[in-house]
Parts: C-alpha cells; structure tokens; sequence
C-alpha cells in the first residue's frame, strides 16, 4: 500500500456501516497508507520481497495447524447462497436470512497463514524472507473502534530457516519497532502474550510458559499494535517445509495498521498532526 497523490480536501463524514467495521476518511486513509509505507522498511532492511497472499484459506489446510482447535471462536467462514436463495432473492426476498453452503474456505485471520500454507512441501532454502500485506477477519466477542475490528489491515514480514535465523529475524525486528516508535512520539510496552498458536493445555503451551514464542508492543491504553512471533519448527513440521534438508524454523513480525493509526491519533490527538508527524518521519 503506497500513497503517492494528495487527495482532495472534502467535508463527507463516512459513516461505518456495522459493529467492527470502520470506514476511513481521506486523512485517516492517508494516515494508514504512509504508516504501511513504513513498515516496509523491516522488509527492506531484511531483504524480504513482498508477495500477494490468497484471499482465502483451505479448512483443510488450516485443520493441520490446529487452527480450529485454538481459535474455533475466530473464523469467519467463506459461503455460498443456496440456489433456492439465488432464486428467493431475484424474486425480492429479504436478504441475510437466506440459506448458505459452506465452501471449504475461510477469511484469513492472520496474513501470515496464506504465506505458509502456500510454502507446503517445499525447500526454501538456507533462509527465506517475505513481507505481505492482507486484509484480516476475525470473530470477536466486542468491537471498539481501531482497537478491536471484525475486518482490518496486517503488515507480515516472515523468516523461514534456522532457530537461531528466527531469533534473529525477532531481534531486528524489535529493534525496529521501538526506534519506528520513539520516532513516531508513540509509547510502547514490550510484553509477553498469551495466545500461543497450538494447544494451551499441551506440552508445546508448557513450553511457552518457560520460553515465550509471542511478545507484543503495547499502547499505554492497553492496544496491541504489533508482535514478534517464534513458530519454533510448528509450521515446518506440519506442513513440510524445509531449509537447507531439515524442517524449517520459522518466525514472523506482525503490524496492525488500523491500531497503529489508533496508537497515533492517541498521541498526537488529531489525524492531521499524526500525518504530519508520520510524513516527516518518512522524508
């Protein structure tokens, strides 16, 4: 995402058409690009080119991740109308009580998910990087305005390789959040998070407890606005993926942008000041 033309000054409030769902005025919208513009530089600095994930995921593929079993309250489920539906509708039916079918596929939650499961089976050598961006869904008990959306934007930069590889994809990239950060005037806390992408109760959660694999930045309202995360070899493992002959480790560094524009309206108090001061962090 990249904004290169200075939009027109307008006076049209954009209303938001349901809970969790926001729609971004011109000074917002721009607030959101420049800061994705932003993050590209982790990926530029770890020569990681980016890629275009799928719009949608394989239940089947997810299942192998345990993904239903931790996060079943999460998925959004891709579906179809019935043909009775179709043909109920065109006759002028009420829309949204309609019956579906279920496709096989739902929305991501997590950009990172697309890029692994496009990785299945494959060699990727003595080390990979990548950068994406994707629009995410996620299920979830409230909705409070950028904090905690239905429907939002996350900046993915991926290692795949050896454990000590990962560790030091996360060190970088937490050396580059916190100087992005102060640079930006948004205070952040560096915490440990406890929603492990496997089974909480097994052995893997125990693990995490001596050895955490996910830390968050936080706002000083309490909003997570980006990750660091260390798969271990999980997602090598069970999906095949090796580097150089043995199972990939694999780590990923995770910005939400709508939260990132949330923490900046928070310190700087209107959207034209938090532009101005992301516009001269960017040059």
């Amino acid at each position: 995402m990249t904004s290169t033309v200075e939009p027109a000054p307008t006076a049209v409030r954009l209303r938001d058409p349901g809970p969790g769902l926001v729609a971004l005025d011109p000074d917002r919208a721009a607030l959101l690009l420049e800061l994705d513009a932003l993050f590209t530089g982790l990926a530029d600095q770890v020569a990681a080119p980016a890629v275009v994930g799928p719009p949608l995921l394989p239940v089947e593929g997810l299942a192998k991740l345990d993904y239903f079993r931790n996060f079943p309250h999460l998925g959004v489920l891709a579906a179809r109308l019935s043909e009775q539906a179709v043909d109920e509708l065109a006759a002028g039916a009420e829309a949204g009580r309609q019956p579906v079918e279920p496709t096989g596929y739902v929305l991501p939650s997590a950009t990172c998910y697309g890029v692994l499961l496009s990785l299945e089976g494959q060699e990727v050598g003595e080390e990979l990087r990548l950068t994406a961006v994707g629009r995410c869904f996620r299920n979830e008990d409230h909705y409070d305005g950028l904090r905690r959306l239905w429907g939002f934007h996350m900046r993915e930069v991926v290692y795949f390789g050896s454990a000590d590889g990962a560790r030091d994809h996360l060190a970088t990239s937490r050396v580059f959040v916190e100087e992005l950060a102060g640079r930006l005037g948004v205070e952040l806390s560096y915490q440990p998070a406890n929603d492990p992408f496997y089974d909480r109760t097994g052995s893997r959660a125990k693990l995490m407890a001596l050895d955490p694999v996910k830390y968050e930045f936080v706002a000083t309202d309490g909003t997570a606005i980006a990750s660091v995360n260390r798969h271990r070899n999980f997602f090598g493992e069970r999906l095949g993926i090796t580097s150089g002959g043995r199972t990939a480790h694999s780590s990923c560094t995770a910005f939400g942008v709508e939260r990132w524009v949330h923490a900046l309206l928070l310190a700087h108090g209107s959207a034209d000041k938090a532009l101005a001061r992301v516009r001269d962090v960017r040059g």
